[in-house]
């Protein structure tokens, strides 16, 4: 058994928090977390690939053990994340890399393969979107908030962030909910109910539209480098519907898609079995 280290290091003053396990001699995977989450999501992922890979997961700014300044220090949007980890990648020297995307990890990850794509050697995306068939209607209340950033629809949004929310979240779709865990989504509204994390919230599901705007720029990215994808997807999944794993297809011929019978954080039921779909996926790029 291969053990997880906890470290924390400065991103240009931006103490970031990451998981580490693997040799570091080993090809390199970076694990990109979702809403509400943060690294912890990957518990049982990183004991299953540290003996093949170098692993590190960070908590994005403003989730999990990592920084969350003020909103005066500190802009809560999708291009400032991807920022900060980009430069997280740089000071602790992932040069090249494999990269795990779920939820808002794929926007991040993504504006890493735009700004430097020559570092990205796969992706690999769980349940994380590039195309607008792949939003629910779910996202209904959001769009409308895009459209209308007023302070009822700013208030509306508030409901996402409440404990039977984050519960809803990790238990929809999976046909059996005994085997999700209460760890996970306890940790996630532990954290939710911070002082100032509902405004750090908010503010992202605002600029979620632009990363809706950078959609056509993912995919020609897609169709220019064609890097080596794989989509494992939870094909109930209430905020990205399979049409989304599917499209990346179109852009990317080479793509593997895989469906698993279970929800939005597939990895609470699934994770052996989308790490045996990793292991084969990375084992044929060597």
């Amino acid at each position: 058994m291969t053990s997880t280290r906890y470290r924390t290091t400065d991103v240009d003053g931006f103490k970031v928090f990451y998981r580490e396990a693997g040799p570091a001699s080993a090809p390199k995977l970076l694990l990109l977390h979702g809403f509400p989450s943060a690294g912890h999501m990957f518990r049982d992922l990183i004991p299953l690939l540290a003996d093949k890979f170098h692993i590190v997961a960070p908590d994005l700014p403003g989730f999990g053990q990592s920084d969350m300044p003020s909103r005066k220090d500190f802009i809560y949007n999708f291009d400032n994340i991807a920022h900060v980890i980009e430069r997280f990648t740089e000071v602790i020297g992932f040069d090249r890399f494999a990269v795990y995307v779920f939820d808002y990890g794929a926007p991040t990850g993504f504006r890493l393969a735009l700004s430097h794509p020559e570092r990205i050697t796969a992706i690999i995306s769980q349940n994380g979107n590039a195309y607008e068939e792949g939003l629910s209607d779910g996202w209904t209340p959001i769009k409308a908030y895009w459209q209308d950033p007023s302070p009822a629809n700013r208030e509306a949004l508030r409901a996402f962030l409440m404990p039977d929310a984050t519960r809803w979240q990790y238990t929809h779709g999976v046909p059996d909910p005994t085997l999700v865990s209460p760890d996970g989504q306890n940790l996630d509204n532990f954290y939710l109910a911070r002082p100032g994390s509902d405004d750090v919230q908010l503010d992202l599901f605002g600029d979620y539209k632009s990363n809706v705007a950078l959609y056509p720029a993912f995919q020609n990215y897609f169709r220019t480098y064609k890097p080596p994808f794989l989509a494992v997807w939870g094909k109930n999944d209430p905020f990205f519907i399979p049409p989304g794993a599917e499209a990346f297809k179109r852009d990317n011929p080479n793509a593997e898609v895989q469906f698993f019978d279970t929800g939005h954080f597939a990895l609470e039921t699934h994770a052996s079995e989308i790490a045996a779909s990793i292991r084969d996926f990375l084992g044929r790029l060597r």
